[in-house]
């Protein structure tokens, strides 16, 4: 796929409206008439089980504002209607538990237009809701559709076709048509494109003026929750996040004018989440991070525009990990909708370039933050540095450096030179006992973090205090379509898929660093 297309693909992907909530809402549609049922079901329950409860647990605006859950099978059947999922959580695990009830395996024949049936009411439902809200002063007008089936990717896309030319669209961003598959039934190269994709890719099908996005997954927890985890990024491209500010190169050191800057139009997208973040987890003496702080930069949400601007290049060897400190995010050119094809164009050809030719150099750049806040209180402009480091991907990896008034003295004494023996043979036989891995992959370590936010958000249904009637969501019925609603409501689990792993040229000390960035 060349850039043009790409660059084409990406934009069409969001529509050219601003919206007052950037994140769309959540469709999610269940085809449990797949031969695997009974393996599918309790791994999706579990991992979007999981993603749902670190949506409901992060503080600051909702990353899912509304959810809706239909499974397919003689015929469509709405499990949840919209949903707002902060403070919704037992409504929602009282969702999951009706889905692991359902029959399993052989029950429901395939095949019919159940999952058109479903986009067609979910569609449909979601414009009610909209019109609902807007009334009482709240507005959502975007929303993605995923489709989980193990059905052809293809197959899907051609029903999707045929029945949806005449269904009006507008506010439709995405679909996603997985197929899950277990992996004895996976084929070598869809092994390699189990991880979700984050940006569209060469399996992206346009037809009605908007994208269907066909992925082929494994049905195991992790790789579905990371497909799940997808709906924690920020999804608005009203504006880019960061504009990297590059020396001009057709000056000489000597003559160049110090105002003459390249600018790289990029976006900032999350590596990890900010434990922070997470309700419960403070001992209440930690806060979340200050936003406005002049040593702090966030990619969520994105309401403020960073400006780095590069002052040095270093030697990737020559920065010790010491002295990098908090949450690392993840730059790429940006997608921003406002900015024409030929300028999306040459801003991502100028980003691939810098990529390529830091990786050549074995450098890392050290870039200073023009301080954004110009209130009363910071007449004294307090800047922060940040070191980026190039990976062998189309991204950069961003993390702040030490400045002068921040360092403590530290001593580093030199290494003995002769030790006792017999201290070092124990020091030896402990090390030998010890498992080596060739990397480390943070899928393979579970903290109970799940299990703990699950029951601080525990709160039985009869416990909680009923809506106004003027408060609650719609549930509307189609007549064209004879879908059956129930007044139970939940979410699904979800599993995870292997690490994407970046690797920065040789920064020292620390070699976890090196799974911090983007997918090899």
């Amino acid at each position: 796929m060349n850039s043009r297309k790409l660059l084409s693909e990406t934009r069409r992907t969001f529509p050219a409206t601003k919206v007052h909530c950037q994140q769309p809402s959540r469709i999610l549609i269940v085809d449990v008439t797949s031969p695997s049922w009974a393996n599918t079901c309790s791994v999706l329950s579990e991992a979007l089980e999981n993603t749902l409860c670190l949506a409901c647990s992060l503080t600051g605006p909702c990353r899912v504002p509304l959810l809706s859950l239909y499974v397919v099978q003689n015929q469509q059947e709405c499990l949840l209607p919209f949903t707002q999922v902060k403070e919704n959580f037992a409504r929602i695990q009282a969702c999951i538990s009706e889905l692991r009830s359902l029959p399993r395996e052989g029950c429901f024949p395939q095949g019919g237009n159940g999952v058109v049936q479903a986009v067609q009411d979910g569609l449909q439902q979601f414009k009610q809701y909209s019109r609902h809200a807007a009334a009482g002063g709240s507005a959502n007008s975007s929303v993605e559709i995923t489709i989980l089936t193990s059905q052809s990717g293809k197959e899907m896309v051609k029903q999707l076709e045929k029945k949806l030319k005449d269904v009006d669209l507008v506010c439709l961003r995405r679909i996603q048509a997985i197929e899950v598959l277990k992996r004895d039934f996976l084929e070598p190269e869809d092994v390699e494109q189990c991880m979700p994709a984050e940006e569209p890719s060469s399996n992206d099908i346009a037809i009605l003026g908007m994208d269907i996005d066909v992925q082929t997954i494994e049905d195991n927890v992790i790789s579905l929750e990371m497909l799940f985890k997808t709906w924690l990024h920020d999804y608005g491209t009203e504006r880019e996040h960061l504009q990297l500010l590059l020396p001009s190169g057709g000056f000489s050191h000597a003559t160049a004018p110090k105002t003459t800057l390249m600018c790289l139009k990029c976006d900032l997208q999350e590596r990890l989440l900010d434990p922070a973040l997470l309700s419960g987890m403070a001992d209440g003496t930690t806060r979340a991070a200050d936003f406005n702080s002049p040593c702090q930069m966030a990619a969520w949400p994105a309401t403020v525009l960073y400006k780095l601007q590069v002052v040095k290049a270093l030697k990737s060897e020559g920065v010790c990990e010491s002295v990098l400190y908090g949450l690392p995010f993840i730059i790429k050119p940006t997608s921003c909708w406002q900015l024409d094809w030929d300028e999306l164009e040459t801003n991502q050809h100028g980003f691939h370039a810098l990529c390529h030719s830091l990786l050549k150099r074995k450098w890392m750049l050290l870039a200073k933050r023009e301080p954004q806040n110009t209130s009363p209180n910071w007449n004294i402009m307090v800047h922060s540095y940040y070191i980026i480091v190039p990976s062998d991907s189309a991204t950069l990896l961003v993390k702040a450096v030490a400045i002068r008034e921040l360092l403590l003295p530290s001593t580093f004494p030199a290494l003995l030179a002769e030790h006792p023996e017999r201290v070092h043979g124990l020091i030896e036989s402990a090390l030998n006992s010890l498992e080596v891995e060739v990397a480390y992959n943070p899928l393979h370590l579970k903290s109970n973090l799940y299990k703990y936010l699950k029951s601080m958000l525990y709160k039985p249904l009869h416990r909680q205090q009923a809506q106004p009637r003027d408060q609650r969501p719609e549930r509307h019925q189609p007549k064209q379509h004879q879908s059956r609603v129930k007044a139970t409501v939940a979410p699904l689990l979800m599993a995870p898929s292997p690490v994407q792993v970046f690797r920065p040229a040789g920064v020292r000390r620390d070699s976890c660093e090196r799974s911090l960035l983007p997918k090899e």
